[in-house]
């Protein structure tokens, strides 16, 4: 596991190291970056070595997740000999030679895995991303505002892009995930599909949060982007999100085709809300709306009195 923390820690470091290049690709981040990915997946690779000698049952599953870390270790390093044109295609070649291995790997039986701590993991990196992209709104309006930009524009941006947060963190808490994983999601594809879903979960919650600052930015003319432009940049993020959490954490719960009417709506609307004067105030009174909606719906499907 320290092996791990050293090569995690170097990635970081990695954008702080020697001056950068004036043109091109900053070759020493990248070199650092790499070799620091390479001690972390190199320790997890003798990890899976140690569980495969621990438990001969699973042994084969075990390998397979040792040799596919290890050659793409080998690939990500060959990827530094590349000339510049030729790394962003090796890039994304590597990344689907990432996230094939598990796949791959327990093909040949699942490791044993708790449905709860799974379910735990995923949650705690949703809301860390959901407070990163409340925290990155956050600095950006504010700088708005010592910049003497007090407008209402901005007031509607930092209430909109709160709501926004806020409806969207309890829209993925609406439903518990552990349920899924504990039964029908045991199947080997409906797994993975709630796995790598979530990279689109966290991508667009990650991309929320830049769009906020970056209308926050053209707001107060720091940027040059059209009206529309910084809109969809609030927009789009936040009806991905929508639509992915619905398709890979919330439809499974649903035992009918009309539960997933209000977020098909929502998510259309949220988008057109770009070419509206406070697109991210539109946003999160439209995400709250939904959220009213849920929250009767699970109310009354439990039986139970929704408060007045």
């Amino acid at each position: 596991m320290f092996p791990e923390s050293c090569g995690s820690l170097d990635v970081p470091a990695a954008h702080h190291v020697g001056p950068r290049p004036a043109r091109g690709p900053p070759d020493g981040d990248l070199l650092v970056i790499t070799l620091g990915y390479a001690v972390l997946r190199t320790a997890l690779a003798a990890l899976w070595l140690r569980a495969g000698l621990a438990d001969p049952a699973r042994r084969r599953t075990t390998l397979r997740f040792a040799a596919g870390v290890t050659v793409c270790q080998a690939g990500w390093l060959s990827l530094l000999l590349l000339p510049g044109t030729a790394r962003l295609p090796g890039i994304v070649v590597m990344i689907l030679a990432e996230v094939l291995v598990p796949v791959w790997a327990q093909s040949a039986g699942m490791t044993p895995w708790h449905p709860r701590h799974i379910a735990e993991r995923y949650e705690l990196f949703t809301l860390i991303v959901l407070g990163e992209t409340v925290a990155a709104a956050t600095v950006a309006v504010r700088g708005a505002f010592e910049s003497g930009h007090g407008t209402g524009a901005l007031y509607a941006l930092a209430g909109g892009g709160l709501l926004t947060a806020f409806a969207l963190w309890w829209l993925y808490f609406a439903e518990p995930a552990h349920t899924l994983l504990a039964t029908t999601h045991r199947v080997h594809r409906r797994r993975f599909t709630w796995a790598y879903g979530h990279y689109l979960v966290f991508t667009s919650a990650a991309a929320e949060g830049a769009g906020l600052a970056a209308y926050a930015d053209h707001l107060t003319g720091r940027t040059a982007m059209s009206p529309a432009a910084a809109g969809l940049a609030v927009t789009v993020p936040a009806a991905v999100f929508l639509v992915t959490v619905w398709a890979v954490h919330l439809r499974p719960h649903q035992t009918r085709g009309s539960e997933g009417v209000p977020f098909a709506v929502v998510a259309a609307g949220i988008l057109p809300a770009a070419w509206s004067p406070a697109p991210a105030l539109v946003t999160g009174l439209l995400l709250a709306a939904l959220v009213a909606v849920v929250t009767l719906r699970q109310g009354r499907s439990d039986g139970q009195p929704v408060p007045e």
